[in-house]
């Protein structure tokens, strides 16, 4: 059995105040989920929105991954399978700004 599909995921920034935030999307054709990720940037730092805008994306990708995670699990548990371990790491960058 073959098959192709397309998911599009898509990255809405907005910036104000020195927070900025992130939302990604992603689109199956079935359905769609969202992640939500956030960056601040510290007073006693130079503010580089760019920098912001690659942490708060990273971070909302990151939720997103995971809420994608936790839907196969919740499949590969409702067809009696065992589910995909999960592993963290350590933390970097900007602190996530508290929503």
């Amino acid at each position: 059995m073959s098959r192709t599909l397309e998911w599009t995921v898509g990255v809405e920034l907005t910036e104000d105040s020195g927070r900025t935030k992130a939302e990604a999307r992603l689109k199956t054709g079935t359905s769609t989920l969202t992640g939500h990720g956030s960056a601040r940037c510290n007073p006693a730092d130079v503010d580089v929105p760019t920098i912001g805008d690659e942490l708060a994306a990273s971070r909302a990708m990151k939720d997103l991954a995971g809420k994608l995670m936790r839907e196969a699990n919740r499949e590969m548990e409702a067809v009696g399978a065992g589910t995909v371990p999960q592993h963290t790491g350590p933390g970097y960058g900007w602190p996530e700004a508290v929503t």
